[in-house]
């Protein structure tokens, strides 16, 4: 199986609590973008073979694409085995689910081609066990996601808007990001209510100027760079830019392309990793 794995962006991104464990207690809007990995996902007598065409993606166990293969084997007692190809074009450590997507694939390749009667929710719940971003990446689209990630209700679509995506040449660890998160520091939450509604209309101007994520407060007081490229991109003619997850990639919102266009050039000169693309 040839599939698409798409990388998402937190169009709004709250915490609003913290489990005994330790896990952080999130409401999020999800977003996927018109950026994928592209996977090659076939049968195989026995085994679990995994390559990627980018040499610092590690190829073992500690691949949640090779995770999710290993998790659906056990799971489900698979006879045979599975060879993964990854051609890797979603950043990593970028705060873009560019692990959690290749690892969602998985789960619905080998569904496919092991015939197993598994429905969607059987297997984001699969997924939770890989990562809390899994779930959501196994739906795709427009979604709210709250607790750790694992509940999940469809939103009305947000597709087709033009955005910017900047990911300067270093990655950040979501543990690390979250470990350093102080929640008494925080003196305004995302209105993720009046965000809904402003989606439901298809409101970019209001989704733009309204959309925050917490995660920023750790993230670009560490690196004062992140800051720059959202003034920069303000300055090309974004509606609105933010940190997407725990960063350390930078989107901007353009309702003309144009100047998102402009943008991209600009952006070019100073960063390797820049992406036009939209919402799907």
């Amino acid at each position: 199986m040839l599939l698409k794995a798409y990388a998402k962006i937190n169009i709004s991104l709250d915490i609003v609590g913290k489990r005994e464990d330790g896990y952080h207690l999130l409401k999020m809007i999800m977003q996927a973008i018109d950026l994928y990995d592209v996977m090659n996902i076939n049968r195989t007598d026995n085994g679990i073979k995994l390559s990627c065409d980018k040499q610092y993606v590690p190829t073992d166990d500690k691949n949640i694409a090779y995770k999710a293969a290993k998790l659906f084997i056990d799971t489900y007692n698979i006879k045979s085995g599975v060879s993964i190809e990854i051609n890797k074009n979603i950043p990593v450590a970028a705060g873009l689910a560019g692990g959690s997507t290749d690892g969602a694939a998985v789960l619905r390749a080998m569904r496919d081609i092991f015939s197993v009667d598994v429905t969607d929710e059987e297997l984001m719940e699969l997924g939770l066990k890989l990562g809390a971003d899994v779930p959501y990446c196994i739906l795709g689209g427009t979604a709210l996601c709250e607790g750790i990630g694992e509940k999940i209700t469809t939103l009305k679509s947000f597709k087709d808007k033009i955005l910017i995506l900047v990911k300067p040449n270093f990655g950040v660890s979501t543990k690390e990001v979250y470990k350093n998160f102080d929640i008494e520091r925080v003196f305004k939450h995302p209105d993720m209510n009046s965000l809904i509604k402003a989606m439901e209309k298809d409101d970019l101007e209001f989704i733009s100027n309204n959309m925050k994520n917490l995660l920023e407060n750790v993230t670009i007081r560490k690196y004062n760079m992140l800051k720059n490229i959202k003034d920069s991109m303000l300055r090309y003619g974004a509606l609105g830019s933010m940190m997407s997850g725990s960063g350390p990639s930078i989107f901007g919102f353009f309702d003309d392309m144009l100047k998102a266009q402009r943008c991209f050039e600009g952006m070019k000169e100073k960063y390797e990793e820049v992406y036009i693309t939209r919402t799907i």
